[in-house]
């Protein structure tokens, strides 16, 4: 899973191959705000023709828009796949690499002189350097690889070993890292990503050779069981954590056709 506030990884569109291309249009009419919109457009077109199909298409709609941007709804799902343990500083003894795992840029940010990792390559960038400082690890970074390596060594005061630059998803992450990684015998890595992304990630990593030791970070869910009245009203923050976690649901569902249904971690 790649998250970008602009064209993903830094690539012009034009580069992008079609399969590629065909996966997000998909994801992007099957996943919020996209289905929503499309029950409810879909609703008020037939609703002179078929009224009670159209009324029950434009209310569903509204329905899943609003329990797929409230907190105290979306609590559960994203709860189930947060459910990684933190790392703990033991973990990294017998470790070889750190790996950090992009998750796009933003295209205009003229007070850096071009484009930049987004928040959320920021803040997998930043809990990687501190496990990088803690540890004394070297790094290897996948996804947008010169924006990351720039923003590591300027930001953080972090020199990357390795970085690669290739891949267009997670599946990508790990066989490009891997490709990078173990034909000097790196198998063991401490892993950085959101705890959102992470089962699925780890996965695709396990699933290269490599052994996963987790390193969670920015999870979502932050009062859970201390909801409150606004929590119960959608919000631009749920709307994007919810978005994130239907995205992640949808892709643990296609991994689990694509390498069995086995939990990676048992």
């Amino acid at each position: 899973m790649q998250d970008n506030a602009s064209t993903p990884f830094g690539i012009l569109p034009m580069t992008l191959p079609l399969p590629f291309l065909i996966k997000k249009a998909i994801s992007l009419i099957l996943l919020p705000p996209m289905l929503p919109l499309l029950a409810i457009a879909a609703g008020l077109v037939l609703w002179r023709r078929r009224p009670r199909l159209g009324r029950m298409l434009a209310w569903s709609g509204l329905l899943l828009a609003w329990l797929g941007s409230t907190p105290a709804t979306l609590y559960p799902l994203i709860e189930r796949l947060e459910n990684v343990p933190l790392l703990e500083e033991s973990a990294l003894h017998g470790a070889q690499a750190i790996v950090i795992l992009g998750a796009g840029y933003r295209r205009f940010m003229p007070e850096y002189d071009g484009p930049t990792p987004n928040r959320l390559a920021l803040e997998r960038l930043r809990y990687g350097a501190r496990l990088a400082r803690q540890s004394g690890l070297p790094v290897a970074v996948s996804g947008e690889a010169s924006l990351l390596v720039e923003s590591l060594v300027r930001d953080f005061g972090i020199e990357p070993r390795w970085a690669e630059g290739e891949s267009l998803d997670t599946a990508g992450n790990a066989r490009f890292t891997a490709a990078l990684l173990q034909p000097e015998g790196i198998r063991r890595i401490v892993l950085v990503t959101h705890a959102l992304h992470m089962r699925r990630a780890s996965r695709e990593f396990i699933a290269q050779g490599f052994e996963v030791v987790p390193a969670p970070t920015a999870f979502m869910v932050e009062r859970a069981g201390e909801e409150d009245f606004f929590d119960f009203l959608p919000g631009p923050t749920a709307a994007y954590a919810g978005w994130y976690a239907a995205h992640e649901a949808a892709g643990l569902a296609v991994q689990a056709l694509r390498l069995g249904f086995q939990d990676p971690r048992s």
